[in-house]
């Protein structure tokens, strides 16, 4: 990189735009989509798509929404022109949905993409020139005049070559782009749509669709909104215009880009699933479509199922969605930060059905489209108390006490980062119970019953421990009082039971019991112990049993003093 001062570069010229309205704007519906996956999309891709595999990207575009998709440019190669005829032939495209086909400004080339657009009955034929001072003056080497010639000749051309279609009752629009209009003089950019329209000569049933690229995005989004109101408020015909739009992602703005640009006045997008395209990409439809919908507002395109329609674009184009990836990448709505996890799960418990969605770290209800609950929350060394206990209770139906999660949370944190990795639900359940439900060592519960005597409770109870069986009995207030006394009595280390709380798992006759118990050593440590049995009172003793033995075993760690 250059050292300071960078001369290099230049900044990006600000659009002299007193009065400007976009910024004081609220998005309020969606604009008219275009799909370009098909032909923009797919000449980026190192092994284009084939035929089958283009039918049945397109079918998935029109399942989605798309009532417009350019297919294709069929004037630039036999398989281009294949698939134009194929879709017409086989009558593959539904009523209703427009087939756009791109074609430079040459008379030759538009005469090859109208036979191939032969027998279609929707159809927008997309011309573009470039148009910005570098095109001109090293591509073109035409002036200004030479260069509305070109447009203005070809709409001219096109309006008479596309008659017979019309005759045969086909729905023919224009659309035309002044490519890289966003380094093209404004006022030369004008000066073309005008000349372009005057040529075609649109009605009100028949708008001319004016495409206004961002061939390459220099600009910072504020000022691609500029351009667009300058040129939307400047139109002599805007009333029979579609305002359209055509970001790349070169400066990684191209989503919001758009976004001020609809504020801006525009009418139509194109652009790209995922945002798949030359260089950076075009503009992320589906990012921007969730976008609209995070704030309330009607797409007009279906991403109910985004699992679905990732697999059929990352098969067809063999390019593969980024992890982080607004809404459809794996890890979109996973929490690692143990804050987030904690801010998560309490926030999730107070969502209501009926009410705004209003949850902390996830903005859009993952169901909605159709993602899985189950990847919300993920556990590593780094997360906290509250992404265990979410996991527990969301995928296993443990209810944690709070003291609890504090010390599962931190035993979790301990294995993954001896791990190195993260761990999966399933791995997070076998570590809490083997150090919970399943711990029978040292003491490990044979036999226990209870006789009820007036207002006392007698219990006996079998253990095994030290390796051979013993025969212990206690009286107390209740079984769980009863059993401590038969353990101070056998001369086991002695406890305080600080809290005690169940709850059911599952539900009907084979429901189970679970029963959280936690217990305070001489030396002042606290333990938990976790039992389960479709007995209320067993799964109480199992518990206090396996606190027991998590402090018995810190005991001969670290000494008599634990």
């Amino acid at each position: 990189m250059q050292s300071p001062p960078i001369t290099k570069y230049r900044p990006f010229p600000p659009v002299d735009l007193p009065g400007r309205q976009w910024p004081g704007r609220v998005l309020e519906r969606a604009p008219i989509w275009c799909s370009v996956d098909l032909r923009d999309g797919n000449q980026a891709l190192a092994q284009p798509m084939s035929v089958e595999e283009k039918l049945e990207y397109f079918d998935m575009l029109v399942r989605i929404g798309f009532r417009e998709i350019e297919i294709g440019f069929p004037s630039a190669s036999q398989t281009e022109f294949d698939f134009c005829r194929r879709l017409i032939t086989d009558r593959l495209i539904p009523e209703g949905v427009a087939i756009q086909v791109l074609c430079q400004c040459r008379e030759d080339l538009i005469a090859r993409s109208l036979d191939a657009l032969e027998g279609a009955q929707n159809i927008i034929f997309h011309l573009y020139n470039s148009t910005s001072p570098k095109q001109r003056e090293f591509v073109f080497r035409a002036t200004r005049d030479e260069v509305v010639k070109i447009a203005t000749g070809a709409v001219g051309f096109l309006k008479q070559a596309v008659r017979p279609l019309a005759d045969a009752s086909a729905r023919v629009r224009l659309e035309y782009s002044p490519e890289s209009f966003t380094s093209t003089e404004l006022d030369f950019a004008l000066e073309i749509c005008e000349a372009v329209t005057d040529v075609w000569q649109p009605t009100p049933d028949s708008k001319i669709i004016l495409n206004l690229p961002a061939t390459v995005e220099y600009a910072t989004p504020n000022v691609h909104a500029d351009q667009i109101e300058w040129m939307s408020t400047r139109l002599t015909r805007r009333d029979l215009t579609t305002l359209s739009l055509h970001t790349h992602n070169d400066r990684g703005t191209g989503i919001a880009a758009t976004e001020l640009a609809l504020l801006a006045g525009a009418d139509r997008v194109e652009g790209t699933l995922f945002g798949l395209g030359e260089r950076t990409g075009n503009l992320d439809i589906a990012t921007l479509a969730l976008n609209l919908y995070l704030h309330g507002i009607a797409p007009g395109l279906d991403f109910g199922n985004i699992n679905a329609i990732r697999e059929v674009y990352e098969r067809c184009t063999r390019m593969e969605i980024h992890p982080r990836h607004p809404y459809a990448g794996d890890l979109a709505f996973t929490a690692f930060s143990g804050s987030h996890q904690d801010a998560i799960k309490k926030s999730w418990e107070h969502q209501r059905p009926g009410r705004p969605w209003d949850t902390l770290y996830i903005p859009i209800d993952p169901a909605d489209i159709g993602r899985s609950y189950k990847a919300i929350i993920r556990i590593n060394s780094q997360s906290g108390k509250g992404g265990v206990a979410y996991i527990l209770e969301k995928e296993f139906g443990y209810q944690l006490p709070r003291p609890m999660q504090q010390e599962i949370g931190r035993i979790i944190n301990a294995i993954s980062d001896e791990k190195g990795d993260e761990l999966s639900p399933q791995e997070i359940h076998d570590v809490f119970v083997k150090t919970y439900i399943t711990r029978d060592t040292p003491v490990a519960l044979v036999e226990f019953a209870t006789v009820e005597r007036s207002s006392a409770v007698t219990c006996e109870a079998k253990l095994f421990h030290a390796g051979s069986e013993l025969h212990i009995t206690g009286t107390g207030n209740g079984p769980i009082d009863a059993f401590v006394q038969a353990l101070r009595d056998a001369g086991f280390p002695g406890f305080d039971v600080l809290s005690y709380s169940e709850h059911s798992l599952g539900a009907g006759a084979g429901a189970r019991a679970v029963s959280y118990m936690q217990i305070k050593t001489p030396s002042g440590r606290t333990f938990f112990g976790v039992g389960s049995n479709t007995n209320i009172e067993l799964a109480s003793i199992k518990a206090l049993i396996s606190a027991l033995n998590r402090a018995m075993e810190a005991r001969t760690e670290s000494g008599p003093a634990a």
